[in-house]
């Protein structure tokens, strides 16, 4: 079935004529930061990799152009043309950026003999012509170090398109990243990477044709690449606010913010420039508190705090700001109001959606309630293009109070199967509901409109005339959506109905991520596959030797967990594996037989038939399962 495009109602039609009406649209200031030190662009800007595959192409955004069309929010087609700017840009004298080669941006920082790289792109491809491109007008200098703000793929994958393990193992290339980096990279891209991954698909619309219809851009950036993701693990961390380092003639100042956009993130400032790199701390969009992809809930308490500091640190000082996102701020007083507006809105989210937890209400009541002040409301950097005043108050709801309302009402419901089922029961059939949702949808409340649809969807999800009204009304959310995020999940909600199950063309969890685990990790990582209930009455045990690092740990199935202990056991192990910590990842990546393992320089010695048995009660994660649909 190929999928079909519907024209905006009515409805979506009147609201973004008032969203035109509302916001400051005459304020271009934006465009000229954007355009600002434009040196070249890459044409065309199609990225291949080895096999000749397109991996990235923001030629394809070229649509974006002129006025907003009525299938898109305008506020939304502003930022989609800003950000859809690509080439290579002078920050200041001696430091450029890479723009639209990926959903960030690579900055180069300029030494005496080379350049730094920091926050190589997403993947090798993408990240090796940003080089190839800076390297045309600036000449072949090599990379003498490299830089990674925090733990996101999107600001180290792209490091051996830069760099090899060869430069950075003979100490020609330091690798400088926040203390915590290594750990918190793998565990997140990991522990849940798979459900992450294929959320991601539908947070950067992976399945959605490019055009006024479909994808214009995701807020933060366009799109992510699709090659290959890389890693090379830090040799220099940065451990404190205040520590100074010097790599190749450039100086560096660094400011601890962990907590905030990553668990593990630092702020450098560059003073014989006068020029900070804000991490992804200070961008042109309100952020994600809770990404929709999945991650643990940040902290905008700490995100204030630290962006505080950084002003109290550098305001006096500095002349322009820039972050891995978006394009930069100049003017010692445009740089200060910038961070000072981007602090306030973390601030007043946090402190306002507290106050009236406090005063009884629940995350949904707050998101449906608050309002910006007008100064920040009226401030395209705090317009919600990645993140939302809507789900990032929910996200503080949830940091501080869970998942629970406290409406025991809401303490044991049913599952959206079984309470699907009931409610087509008690509206009156299949027939009725769906007379009801369409009832919605043509007045063009469409938020109720979805509810009901998608509960007859998930009670009879071979229902064709219910998936096709809900398609049509996803459609229409996404196309009113502010939010790039929201649009693309809309939309790719509506693709899923039309078209059926869509893949996961980027997965986070790559060789070299997995083989930064630690043993630990790489441990917990096997057992979150572990199929319980057919592993209630198993029982095996595994000693692992590592020789290179002289410890030992015991593996064993309990109650069908894998648990596992570095403290020495009683009795023997039905089997043992040597091997060195290096190799340790094959038991991840490759075979579970003694003949695998051998080929991976594991020693297997005992009862090879554990092997085996473990092996089958493993169940991977699905990266393509279903989202809209049971």
């Amino acid at each position: 079935m190929t999928s079909h495009h519907n024209s905006a109602s009515s409805f979506i039609v009147d609201q973004q004529r008032r969203v035109l009406d509302a916001l400051p649209f005459a304020d271009k200031q934006d465009f000229d930061d954007a355009e600002r030190g434009f040196i070249a662009a890459r044409t065309p800007n199609a990225i291949q990799d080895a096999d000749g595959a397109v991996i990235w192409d923001n030629d394809t955004y070229d649509f974006i152009t002129g006025d907003a069309p009525e299938t898109v929010n305008p506020s939304l087609w502003r930022q989609s043309k800003l950000v859809a700017k690509q080439g290579l840009f002078e920050v200041v004298e001696g430091i450029y950026q890479i723009r639209g080669f990926d959903l960030s941006n690579m900055t180069l920082i300029e030494g005496e003999a080379g350049v730094l790289v920091l926050d190589p792109l997403v993947t090798e491809e993408a990240a090796a012509a940003g080089l190839a491109l800076y390297r045309e007008h600036r000449g072949d200098r090599p990379v003498t170090g490299v830089l990674y703000t925090h733990p996101h793929v999107d600001h180290f994958g792209g490091v051996k398109g830069v760099a090899t393990q060869e430069d950075v193992d003979a100490g020609r290339v330091p690798v400088i990243a926040p203390e915590g980096f290594t750990e918190h990279a793998a565990s997140e891209n990991v522990y849940a990477g798979t459900a992450m991954a294929r959320r991601s698909a539908y947070m950067f619309g992976a399945a959605l044709p490019r055009g006024v219809q479909g994808a214009v851009g995701a807020g933060l950036g366009q799109t992510v690449s699709t090659g290959n993701i890389t890693l090379i693990a830090p040799t220099l961390d940065i451990t404190h606010t205040g520590q100074e380092e010097v790599v190749d003639g450039v100086r560096m100042v660094f400011q601890m913010a962990p907590e905030t956009e990553a668990p593990a993130e630092f702020l450098v400032y560059f003073p014989d420039h006068k020029a900070l790199c804000a991490a992804e701390d200070a961008t042109h969009t309100l952020h994600n508190l809770l990404t929709l992809r999945g991650a643990l809930v940040r902290n905008p308490h700490a995100w204030t705090h630290y962006l505080t500091e950084t002003i109290d640190l550098f305001g006096g000082d500095l002349e322009v700001v820039f972050a891995s996102h978006h394009w930069p701020t100049w003017g010692r007083e445009r740089v200060v109001t910038f961070l000072s507006q981007q602090r306030d809105l973390y601030a007043y989210l946090h402190d306002q959606t507290l106050r009236l937890i406090n005063q009884g209400w629940t995350g949904i009541e707050i998101a449906e309630h608050l309002q910006l002040p007008p100064a920040l409301e009226n401030s395209w950097h705090a317009r919600g293009y990645y993140g939302s005043v809507s789900h990032d108050i929910k996200a503080i709801y949830q940091r501080y109070m869970g998942w629970f309302d406290g409406n025991p009402a809401h303490l044991w419901q049913h599952p959206p199967v079984e309470q699907g089922k009931r409610y087509v029961e008690f509206g009156g059939g299949a027939d009725a509901v769906l007379e009801k949702a369409q009832s919605a949808f043509d007045s063009g409340d469409y938020r109720w409109a979805a509810e009901i649809a998608s509960h007859l969807v998930f009670a009879q999800p071979d229902n064709q005339a219910a998936r096709d009204l809900l398609a049509d009304i996803l459609e229409q959310l996404g196309y009113g959506s502010e939010n790039g995020i929201w649009r693309n999940f809309f939309l790719s909600g509506t693709t899923e109905l039309r078209d059926g199950q869509f893949g996961t063309p980027t997965v986070s969890a790559s060789a070299d991520v997995i083989s930064a685990l630690t043993p630990e990790m790489l441990f917990d990582a096997i057992a979150i596959q572990i199929d319980g209930p057919r592993a209630w009455d198993e029982k095996l045990s595994i000693e692992i030797v590592l020789t290179d690092v002289d410890k030992r740990y015991r593996l064993w199935l309990s109650n069908g967990a894998l648990i596992y202990s570095a403290a020495p056991q009683a009795g023997d192990a039905d089997i043992t594996l040597t091997t060195t910590k290096r190799s340790l990842p094959a038991l991840a990546t490759g075979a579970l037989t003694a003949e695998g393992l051998a080929g991976a320089g594991i020693e297997v010695a005992g009862d090879p038939t554990v092997l085996g048995r473990l092996a089958a009660l493993l169940s991977p994660g699905d990266k393509d399962f279903a989202i809209v649909t049971p």
